[in-house]
């Protein structure tokens, strides 16, 4: 009868869980971007990497709805969770677009125990911007 021989895993000392999670990140800055149809929070650490997302609708929120600033808060608070339990305690804070997100996603960061060390509107002006389409004739 043939022996039956044991493997050996190589694999032995395999990291269980993410690495994210292992990451402290004391300092951080939170982008808002606030559009009429949706809005979408990204948090990223002060050299631009980026740690956590989210946006009204991966949150659940479809068509209408993601315009709201309901959906805005609960976008807010999504993305801002898993940074919380890496350790940020200071962030800025920039936002960007016209939507009706941008008041109620700063005042859910506020709420959220992160020291905002400033708030920035970052929202493209156009300078004179596009020549306008000819008049029109009748």
């Amino acid at each position: 009868m043939a022996k039956t021989i044991r493997r050996i895993s190589l694999r032995r000392n395999r990291r269980i869980g993410s690495r994210k999670n292992t990451r402290r990140i004391p300092k951080g800055v939170i982008h808002v971007q606030a559009s009429f149809n949706n809005t979408i929070v990204t948090v990223t650490d002060v050299r631009g990497r980026v740690v956590s997302w989210s946006s009204a609708g991966t949150c659940g929120f479809k068509g209408r709805r993601k315009r709201t600033p309901f959906a805005a808060q609960t976008t807010v608070g999504n993305a801002i969770r898993t940074v919380v339990d890496q350790g940020m305690q200071r962030a800025e804070v920039m936002i960007k677009g016209p939507g009706r997100g941008r008041d109620a996603a700063l005042r859910t960061i506020g709420r959220s125990g992160i020291r905002l060390t400033c708030v920035r509107d970052v929202t493209p002006m156009p300078h004179n911007g596009c020549r306008p389409p000819k008049k029109r004739r009748v």
